[in-house]
């Protein structure tokens, strides 16, 4: 590219600037362009990118927030489940509540759930609750507020503070004993075992559930496993307040004498004399899977001796003795 300019001993004039510069050509184009020209044509390429940058992000925008719109109904539909829960737990004597309608804020109230199940709100008095799922419960102080011509359209919500009456008990071999509230009017066992973080190592496969039906003591054992394993979804019980749930420590067998490792261990399901000597390490070089010896408690609480065989099943509190070998 070469550019021409006019002599001069002073600074351009910028009001002749175009005047004085001479045109410049370029080789491979067909006329000269001049600088205001090239100029220009610079300005026109701004402003084409500006606009592609500016399209491109409203694009972009408007696809997020199409994105979200979709979204949107899951997430208004998981507010609500996760709502639900609260709305179906049954109220019961101990927990506190509080209570508001609509626009009256004189009607406000934090109270607690009598022993006889009731409360005691303003302008009706005493309303029995204990029992009822809370819309149930919101819906009987409204049709009292309504009936008792206080208010029209009474709007009543109630909120769960403090959970005191329906919970259960959870004791024994899990990872979190303690006591946990019924969420919700159909919790199960499997639910509340896994509020209490499930059986250890250490629990056994049944658990006891104890609690009052119909005004009559109760009391189940429940094989965890077969709920899944063998599909008996009736053994998975629907909890009520006050129900125990005990899981107590899983049967163990004894093994000593010429074993890898003597100690004891937990019985599996189904688990024979062979898998128990496995459990054990096997027997050392002295010891012999043939010369074994079973120390059982029969059912008179006597001590029997027995020479298994390997297919024969472990019983809890089995005590297995390896013998050395004779050879």
């Amino acid at each position: 590219m070469t550019m021409f300019l006019k002599p001069s001993n002073s600074m351009p004039d910028m009001r002749n600037f175009h005047n004085r510069l001479r045109t410049y050509s370029l080789p491979d184009m067909p006329r000269a362009l001049t600088v205001s020209d090239a100029m220009t044509a610079a300005l026109r390429r701004t402003f084409l990118s500006t606009t592609l940058a500016i399209v491109a992000t409203i694009v972009n925008l408007s696809a997020v927030l199409g994105a979200e719109l979709l979204l949107a109904p899951n997430a208004f539909a998981q507010a609500a489940t996760d709502s639900k829960p609260q709305q179906d737990y049954p109220l019961a004597a101990g927990d506190t509540i509080h209570i508001q309608v609509f626009q009256n804020p004189d009607l406000t109230l934090d109270t607690r759930v009598g022993e006889g199940g009731t409360i005691t709100y303003p302008l009706i008095g005493t309303v029995e609750i204990g029992g009822l799922a809370i819309f149930a419960a919101e819906k009987k102080i409204a049709d009292a507020l309504q009936k008792g011509g206080f208010l029209q359209k009474p709007q009543v919500t109630i909120g769960l503070l403090q959970v005191r009456g329906n919970q259960v008990s959870v004791l024994g071999q899990v990872a979190k004993p303690g006591r946990f509230p019924l969420e919700t009017a159909n919790t199960r066992l499997t639910d509340m075992l896994a509020n209490a973080g499930g059986a250890m190592q250490t629990g056994d496969d049944i658990a006891i559930v104890t609690g009052v039906r119909n005004g009559q003591p109760f009391r189940r054992l429940i094989d965890i496993p077969s709920i899944f394993l063998a599909g008996r979804i009736a053994d998975d019980l629907v909890l009520q307040g006050g129900d125990t749930i005990y899981v107590h420590r899983a049967p163990v067998f004894y093994i000593y004498g010429e074993a890898q490792r003597p100690g004891s261990f937990r019985i599996e399901r189904d688990m024979t004399i062979m898998q128990a000597l496995a459990q054990g390490g096997g027997p050392t070089q002295r010891g012999s899977e043939k010369r074994l010896r079973l120390n059982r408690k029969g059912k008179d609480g006597s001590l029997q001796q027995i020479e298994p065989q390997l297919t024969d099943l472990v019983q809890p509190d089995d005590v297995i003795y390896v013998k050395e070998s004779i050879f």
